[in-house]
């Protein structure tokens, strides 16, 4: 049997893959590399059905029938199935999260993030590294803008003593303009005294 193979990622991205004999039309929902699943919804003249659970696929046989209600499918059926797919389908890049105990200085667990970064630069052969710093809303807009480059060149200095290319690293500074958790004004919150890193 030969399928026209779709994958839906996250935000309902679907891929198409080309060249295929089109005896059905099959859309699979994966998670993302973070275990998160988003919705999708597959529809044709004659319906819709919706996506929300991962693994879980529908299938189109004739444009004038609803897709099929979702089913689950085994982790080995879909590696075979999409397999061209899986293969060229673009890395998704690693996410870290790095919480601070004040200015600049790393909280314990944070520290012991950083093997593990340095890891993810290697396996991938990384180089486009982001350091993004944020801080919380206490105090002024040019203070924590400030102090969020700080943190963020704090963490760069830390992946170039590890023997990361100080070239392959962008730093940006989002002082309290993104806050991981939502706030007023003039709060401490160390939920948001954060560098994100991202390894693609």
């Amino acid at each position: 049997m030969y399928y026209r193979l779709c994958i839906a990622l996250l935000l309902a991205l679907v891929f198409h893959l080309s060249g295929c004999v089109k005896k059905m039309d099959m859309v699979v929902l994966v998670p993302d590399t973070d275990g998160k699943t988003g919705i999708v919804t597959v529809s044709n003249q004659a319906g819709s059905v919706s996506i929300d659970s991962p693994n879980h696929a529908t299938t189109i046989t004739d444009s004038n029938k609803i897709p099929a209600p979702p089913i689950k499918l085994e982790q080995k059926t879909i590696d075979t199935l999409f397999s061209e797919a899986l293969s060229i389908q673009p890395k998704q890049p690693f996410h870290f999260i790095l919480y601070f105990k004040k200015d600049t200085l790393l909280t314990p667990d944070s520290n012991k993030l950083i093997p593990d970064i340095i890891k993810s630069i290697q396996e991938r052969n990384s180089t486009d590294i982001t350091v993004v710093g944020h801080t919380d809303t206490l105090g002024s807009k040019d203070y924590n803008m400030a102090l969020s480059r700080k943190r963020a060149d704090s963490v760069k200095d830390l992946l170039i003593d590890q023997g990361v290319e100080a070239n392959n690293i962008n730093t940006t500074s989002h002082g309290k303009e993104n806050p991981l958790i939502k706030t007023e004004d003039n709060v401490s919150e160390p939920g948001n005294r954060r560098v994100e890193v991202i390894v693609r």
